[in-house]
Formats: C-alpha cells, sequence, structure tokens
C-alpha cells in the first residue's frame, strides 16, 4: 500500500478505512468478532488508516477499533471525533464542543480505543456556540500534553477552517467528495491547497450508490441512515443512474469495477486526499484497496469531466434537518 502525507506530517495508507458502517448508519451492528476480524485484514494489507468518532454506537464503534487495533497500535494511525452529547437514550445528537466537554470526550476515546494518545482528533460537526478559536484552542493544549497528535475538523466552512488554523494547523478536513458530490471543488479545495491541509472524504462511493449495486427500485429500513435521505427517494434514484452508467461504462474501459473508478477518480484530484470508504464484506475491502493501482490519465479525468457536465443530480445529501451541521 503506498502512502499520502496530510497537512505537514501525518502519514497514512493511501486509502483509510471508514468503521463507522460496523457498529452505526447502515442497519444492525456488525457482529464484533467480525468487525475485529475485518479492521485486522485491512491492516495486514497495508491500511494504517483508521476513522471512528464516539457518536457512532454511541461509543461502541471505539471499542471495537481498539479492541481491533490493540495489538498493532504502534503501526496505525487512528482518528476520532468529538462535537456531540447525547439524550437520554443515546439517539438524541446534541452539538457539544464547550472546551470542558472537548476534554472529557477525549477522555473517554483515549480508554475505548486503549490508547493513550489520538493520532488525529476532529471536531465532527462546528458549534455555532462555541468560537472555533476556543476550540483550536482546547485542541493546543492537549497537543501540548500529549493527549492528541494532530487536530481535523469535519464538514466545517473555509473560514472556518482559516480561523482555526490560525489557532492551531489544522492537519486534515473530512468532509464528504466524490463523483455525485462535488461541492468542495468551488471553495473548500482551493482552501486547503492554499493552506496545506488534507483532505479526507467520507462517503466517497456515495453510500453505496456509486458501486453500482443501489438499484433504482432499492428501499431501506427505518434503521439504514439512507431512508432519510432525499438523495435515496425512489424518485431521485431513477434520475441519477445515469452517473452509475456512466462510471460502469468507465469501469469496463479500464477492466474494474465502478467502485474501484470511483475511488482512483479521487485518488487523482490531488496528492493530500485520503479516501476512507467503509464496508462490512472481506470481498469489498480487497476490491476497494485494489483501486490504487488503478490510473486515470489528464485525458481520462476530462472525458469524466466533460460526461459528469451533461449529468444533473437529483436530491440532496442530507434532509432538511441536518443540512444546518455542515458548512458553517
Amino acid at each position: 500500500m503506498q502512502k499520502r502525507t496530510l497537512g505537514s506530517g501525518l502519514e497514512v495508507s493511501t486509502l483509510g478505512l471508514g468503521c463507522m458502517g460496523l457498529s452505526h448508519g447502515y442497519g444492525p451492528a456488525t457482529d464484533t468478532q467480525q468487525a475485529v476480524a475485518l479492521i485486522r485484514a485491512a491492516v495486514e494489507q497495508g491500511v494504517t488508516f483508521f476513522d471512528t468518532a464516539e457518536v457512532y454506537g454511541p461509543y461502541v464503534n471505539e471499542q471495537v477499533l481498539g479492541e481491533a487495533l490493540a495489538p498493532v497500535r504502534d503501526q496505525v494511525v487512528i482518528a476520532t471525533k468529538f462535537g456531540f452529547t447525547f439524550g437520554s437514550d443515546n439517539k438524541q445528537q446534541i452539538l457539544n464542543s464547550r472546551p470542558e466537554h472537548i476534554r472529557v470526550a477525549v477522555e473517554g476515546s483515549l480508554r475505548r480505543l486503549k490508547t493513550d494518545v489520538i493520532d488525529l482528533l476532529y471536531q465532527h460537526r462546528v458549534d455555532p456556540n462555541v468560537p472555533i478559536e476556543e476550540v483550536a484552542g482546547v485542541v493546543k493544549e492537549l497537543i501540548w500534553e500529549g493527549k492528541i497528535k494532530h487536530f481535523g475538523l469535519s464538514e466545517a466552512g473555509a473560514q472556518t477552517i482559516r480561523r482555526a488554523h490560525a489557532v492551531q494547523p489544522v492537519t486534515a478536513l473530512q468532509s464528504e467528495y466524490s463523483l455525485w458530490w462535488r461541492a468542495p471543488e468551488q471553495e473548500i479545495l482551493p482552501t486547503l491547497a492554499e493552506l496545506g491541509i488534507g483532505l479526507v472524504p467520507f462517503s466517497p462511493l456515495g453510500k453505496g450508490f456509486l458501486t453500482g449495486t443501489v438499484s433504482a427500485d432499492r428501499s431501506f429500513a427505518s434503521d439504514d441512515f439512507r431512508s432519510i435521505v432525499p438523495r435515496f427517494s425512489q424518485e431521485a434514484l431513477h434520475a441519477n443512474q445515469a452517473l452509475v452508467t456512466l462510471i460502469c461504462e468507465i469501469a469496463v474501459q479500464k477492466a474494474a469495477t465502478p467502485a474501484q473508478i470511483a475511488l482512483a477518480w479521487l485518488l487523482a484530484q490531488a496528492p493530500w486526499i485520503v479516501p476512507i470508504p467503509g464496508t462490512t464484506k472481506l470481498q469489498r475491502l480487497k476490491e476497494n484497496l485494489n483501486s490504487v493501482s488503478i490510473a486515470l490519465t489528464q485525458a481520462d479525468l476530462r472525458a469524466i469531466d466533460s460526461a459528469l457536465a451533461q449529468i444533473h443530480i437529483v436530491g440532496e445529501r442530507y434532509p432538511e434537518s441536518l443540512k444546518a451541521r455542515v458548512g458553517r
């Protein structure tokens, strides 16, 4: 597995593993031992970058990752996130980046991850009630104390990134970016390039849609996050099949799978982009990792851009209730 560098010095595998789906968001949690086996298989195949968050579960995902990576802790980079408190049922997510809560969250993450330092700590969502300078200041203190190595933001807007970076250098921004969500190209990517900050795209496969395995008639259970995402409504799924058709055509030309093309396209956008596709299946893990060997030429990329310009993507990527939490 090749390596890439986020920010000024965090070296990670070219592809990371997004672990959320093992415990949260897409139906019942994967059996713990199966999840541990998948994570360890990723390590064996060269993955050194693993992404989790306290909110995934809540808490369960960090515990699984901690168990899985304990034997190889010195060989891997663990990223986790703070930024929420939870209702009495542990389902309601309440934004909370108050300095005292950040410290409590970090201690909990360290314990669950079975480690004495977090390699990359993200603010999961910008809290409008706490100035980002205060958040960055607390993380700066935690770095001085040796509990954190690198600071990250998730789904933050360009001006917030600049303000945070002025207090404590930001190593990475985690945000959605893929063939069907290219909004970051307008302002976010130029800002990251200017400041020397890496990008860690989540949902690089469009929550499964870009793999070509989600049919236009697919429905989703109530415990699957996609059941409330406008982009996965029946109308949108039908309308957006044109994008899948395009990716499948390119995949045939390159003797690859649609998922591999979607990941190879992301990797070709900049050397400081490190996608974190998630999966619960070993064969999908291997498929995703093999995307690093697929080279898209500049001619390929121009052809893809030209074809994408003719495709209108239907549906918002978040329901109305969650849209306000991104891009602040």
